[in-house]
């Protein structure tokens, strides 16, 4: 026992005594917190873009007017959305994180385009391709940066209906070209409703209206209204199933980097002379899970602090759910059973491998299998009992990450915990396998295969 925990205790301070560990520990919550960020930041930097609109005959009479209209509607349709979204804000978040909440989704009202004044340079040109020609040169970069526009927009009607010509600056961007084409949308459905015969301020008051839509549920806190907090057990469950994804994941590509670093600089078979292979295994898959649980505690420690000084009603609803749930102690369970399996299979594997090119027979297919979690993780949420999440969730391979996810919604108990005993006894059998496997790898010089692991597995490796 004692030279196992001599063994932990080394491949665990061989990691945490260096720099790069925890700048990489520290890494993933602060790009956690740009990825949710940076989103909103570039929506709220873009910038406006100044457009042009000019009616091509008489026949295009009115169809300026309807884009406008159809802009000031998006912007005070963009304003009630903020100020709803801000309450809510508030009600889960409180006062700190309404007035956060209350600034972003300012900045993300403000309309996607400007209507400004025609330049006479391209009113005043001939139609056709002289005209074209001046509007190339506004939207080039050879314009002055004060005159240059952004989009130049010649509205017509063709056989009777709206259409348009779309001059972007960039041919990349469709903003404008969307809007108008919504605009144009709107505006021929309100001419036929007219045409009809319907009053044009019922038209008017038709396009406006916007339901108010509450969503209800028996399983609801009181079996009533739908609220944030009976979402949040949903949202916990799958942040806790990518949480326990990357958690296991890096785990076990510690291991596997350890042990083939080891073999490779015969590390490994000076440890042997001292310790048996069972022990080595035993001694870096536990080094490497107080390695795993100090990562886990920084990041839970970092979140609970950030929520706490900015959201700490929200921090108490999680704190509610974790406990109260039980959703802290399920994920505590498929945590040591998803490491254990993967870690002893990353570890048997690194002992066949001198380089991680020698790892890359077996390293790709696992890691295609492992991609198949990321996918449905999402979908457990909308759908729990849909037949491809269950078979998925009662997949050894599979349970910590997708059973996670589904926790939440209630799954029947024979599956929740038929899953759990399943994933246990495979992982009790992944450490036999793995175990030999990295004996015999530990203790030869051959070259990694399917069919050598396969061997060695089996005992023929010895």
């Amino acid at each position: 026992m004692s030279r196992i925990l001599l063994i932990a205790r080394r491949e665990y301070g061989a990691y945490a005594r260096t720099v790069g560990f925890w700048l990489s520990l520290l890494a993933f919550p602060l790009f956690a917190v740009l990825g949710g960020f940076i989103p909103i930041l570039m929506r709220t930097n873009e910038p406006v873009r100044e457009v042009v609109l000019i009616e091509e005959g008489v026949e295009a009479q009115g169809l300026a007017a309807a884009v406008r209209n159809a802009l000031k509607d998006d912007v005070e349709r963009r304003a009630a959305n903020a100020r709803e979204a801000a309450e809510k804000a508030q009600e889960t978040a409180g006062a700190a994180g309404s007035g956060a909440a209350g600034s972003a989704l300012a900045a993300l009202s403000r309309p996607r385009m400007q209507i400004v004044v025609a330049p006479a340079a391209i009113t005043a040109a001939a139609p056709g391709e002289a005209q074209d020609a001046v509007v190339r040169r506004y939207l080039g970069d050879e314009m002055d940066k004060a005159d240059r526009l952004d989009a130049v927009v010649f509205l017509t009607r063709t056989n009777g209906v709206p259409a348009a010509r779309v001059w972007s600056a960039r041919a990349t961007d469709d903003t404008v070209q969307d809007f108008v084409r919504s605009a144009l949308k709107a505006a021929n459905r309100k001419a036929v409703l007219e045409t009809a015969g319907i009053d044009p301020g019922v038209v008017d008051a038709t396009e406006k209206f916007q339901p108010e839509v509450k969503a209800f549920s028996p399983k609801s806190a009181g079996a009533g209204e739908v609220s944030f907090r009976d979402k949040l057990p949903q949202i916990i469950g799958l942040a806790g199933g990518f949480l326990l994804w990357s958690l296991v994941l890096t785990g076990a590509s510690i291991l596997l980097n350890s042990v083939m670093e080891e073999k490779s600089n015969k590390i490994l078979e000076v440890l042997l002379s001292s310790a048996s292979a069972t022990e080595i295994l035993t001694g870096k898959v536990l080094g490497v899970a107080m390695l795993t649980l100090t990562v886990l505690l920084a990041w839970g420690g970092i979140g609970a602090v950030g929520l706490l000084t900015t959201f700490p009603d929200t921090a108490a609803m999680i704190g509610d759910v974790l406990l109260h749930d039980g959703l802290l102690g399920y994920f505590a369970a498929f945590m040591v059973g998803g490491y254990l399996m993967y870690a002893v299979l990353f570890a048997a594997i690194g002992s066949f491998c001198e380089t991680p090119r020698d790892a890359q027979t077996l390293m790709g297919p696992i890691m295609m299998v492992l991609i198949i979690p990321m996918f449905t993780m999402q979908m457990a949420i909308g759908s729990p009992d849909a037949p491809i999440i269950r078979i998925l969730s009662l997949v050894p391979f599979f349970t910590p990450f997708v059973m996670m996810a589904r926790l939440p919604s209630d799954p029947p108990m024979i599956e929740l915990f038929g899953s759990i005993a399943g994933m246990a006894v495979f992982a009790l059998f992944m450490v036999w396998v793995a175990g030999r496997a990295f004996r015999a790898g530990a203790l030869s010089d051959v070259k990694l295969s399917w069919k050598s692991f396969v061997s060695a597995a089996r005992g023929g490796g010895k």
